[in-house]
């Protein structure tokens, strides 16, 4: 176990600015083309959903021996680090609680899994195996 929370953000890739320079050129036309109110609602109705999920991704490792997945305000999952059977490198596209293509992949239970995207991988793998050593790592990448 360990004593304190252990926080690690998100490690943020392409995948995250793709969605902000497309806003970003759709209200550049828009006011352009003279509709500014309509391209300000959508920016802000957008960045009120972007904003959290940008700044607020993070895995914890907590004290009690949990791990917390948080995304934005929409997802917050919390998983027995003892429930962790498997850990493996994917490329995923598929959605997730990640903000970067390079991600891990943790399978918990019995056929549950979630894919993230901490900033420092080996470091949160290790973290993780300290707690419960049965974790089985595959890196897919070496």
């Amino acid at each position: 176990m360990i004593a304190a929370n252990v926080v690690y953000p998100s490690k943020k890739g392409i995948v995250v600015y793709i969605p902000i320079v497309i806003l970003a050129g759709v209200v550049a036309f828009n006011i352009i083309n003279g509709d500014y109110w309509g391209s300000i609602f959508c920016a802000v109705i957008v960045l009120i959903i972007l904003a959290p999920m940008i700044l607020n991704t993070n895995y914890t490792i907590k004290g009690d021996g949990s791990l917390r997945v948080r995304c934005g305000f929409l997802i917050n999952i919390l998983i027995d680090i003892n429930s962790i059977r498997k850990i493996q490198t994917t490329k995923s596209v598929l959605s997730s609680p990640a903000l970067s293509m390079d991600r891990l992949e943790v399978f918990y239970n019995k056929y549950d899994s979630v894919m993230i995207s901490p900033q420092n991988k080996e470091d949160f793998v290790a973290q993780l195996q300290n707690i419960n050593p049965a974790i089985e790592y595959i890196n897919k990448t070496r």
